[in-house]
């Protein structure tokens, strides 16, 4: 199988290394965060502001498009970079993570999944094929197969019977990809388990995927749990693939994996966060709601180059969101995402000087302040 993304070292401080990954829409550099379109869009915002903030590869969710507005609607007008205006590479998940979030509207089969579709209640079947030609649909620079994320409280038989599964399914899915479809990624389970994520880690890298996630973590397990469970899993891994980490952006988590090996993020912390009134900084989280900030003519933080920093107080913006206007998500989003994407600018930096460990340990203790002290 001919790889259709290419990982490019560049340096490495301890475990943690920067590098680029080469994809069919352009250059990536790691380690990357990739803001969640789920439906087509990074919410509230425009994607030549995603790509100006710094983004150079977003997430879209197979499940949520298959229902709306459908992947052969998306063929039809032209693929999915298309229809939503983003050029640059697009990464989509297979809707594995909705085995899980929606336990209760999925039946889970040897053949496939099906969902009750939780907008109208009619059925949407996915199996490793139709995962993969969807994906296809969506002209996905980097498509996912096809898996079940199993509860994190899921016993030794049940996570060992579940990533044999996905396994087969693996299979399925490599067999099902084009001859012109983007890369694909395989995704690493077995729970809490060590042993089950050794055995998951050897059966699947078997196999020629273009890259490797680590899934079934940051669902509610500890985070002592997922960071033994990372630590113990990605020196397994092909040093010459991607390791992407699935579901993962507080800032202190994106700075601890970081540091593990990890080269790709996703997670629709930021953007929720913004639409929430909480606000990323280096000293922590700052709820723009308190009311302390009623007359602040401050900016959210003094050394943010953002639009929102550099235009507004945060008088204004805690006036925004107590008045409900539209304005106030989208000036939020685009400080959050800007903070965590020039986080990331400035862990592959530290990684290239050499530097990490004492960059880590900095950044980790300011951010466990927060906006009462």
């Amino acid at each position: 199988m001919i790889p259709r993304v290419k990982y490019e070292p560049r340096a490495r401080d301890g475990s943690a290394r920067r590098g680029v990954l080469h994809s069919r829409r352009g250059l990536i550099d790691t380690p990357a965060f990739m803001p969640v379109g789920t439906a087509g869009t990074v919410k509230a915002m425009l994607p030549q502001e995603v790509a100006e903030l710094g983004a150079q590869i977003i997430l879209g969710n197979t499940y949520h498009l298959s229902l709306r507005p459908g992947t052969d609607l998306i063929a039809d007008m032209g693929g999915l970079h298309k229809f939503m205006a983003w050029p640059g590479p697009i990464l989509t998940d297979s809707g594995g993570f909705q085995v899980f979030s929606l336990a209760g509207r999925r039946k889970l089969s040897e053949e496939g999944v099906s969902f009750q579709s939780h907008l109208d209640g009619s059925e949407l079947f996915l199996t490793p094929e139709r995962a993969v030609q969807a994906q296809e649909y969506l002209g996905s620079d980097i498509m996912m197969m096809l898996d079940e994320c199993p509860p994190p409280g899921a016993d030794h038989d049940y996570a060992k019977s579940s990533l044999e599964r996905d396994c087969r399914w693996a299979k399925r899915a490599i067999r099902a990809r084009g001859e012109d479809s983007g890369a694909l990624f395989a995704i690493i389970q077995g729970g809490m388990y060590k042993d089950l994520r050794a055995m998951s880690a050897a059966l699947l890298t078997a196999l020629p995927f273009d890259g490797y996630a680590l899934g079934g973590l940051s669902v509610g397990e500890p985070k002592e749990a997922t960071w033994e469970m990372l630590t113990h899993t990605i020196p397994l891994l092909p040093p010459d693939k991607p390791v992407y980490l699935m579901g993962v952006g507080e800032p202190e988590d994106l700075v601890t994996y970081s540091g593990l090996g990890v080269d790709m993020f996703d997670c629709v912390l930021p953007t929720r966060m913004a639409r929430n009134g909480t606000l990323l900084t280096a000293m922590g989280r700052l709820n723009i709601r308190n009311r302390r900030f009623r007359n602040d003519p401050g900016p959210v933080e003094e050394q943010c180059g953002c639009y929102t920093c550099r235009t507004f107080s945060r008088a204004y913006l805690r006036h925004l969101f107590m008045a409900r206007e539209l304005l106030a998500y989208r000036l939020n989003t685009i400080h959050n995402l800007y903070y965590i994407l020039k986080l990331m600018e400035n862990i592959r930096r530290a990684v290239e000087s050499g530097v990490y460990s004492e960059f880590s340990r900095r950044t980790l203790y300011n951010l466990k302040a927060d906006d009462n002290e």
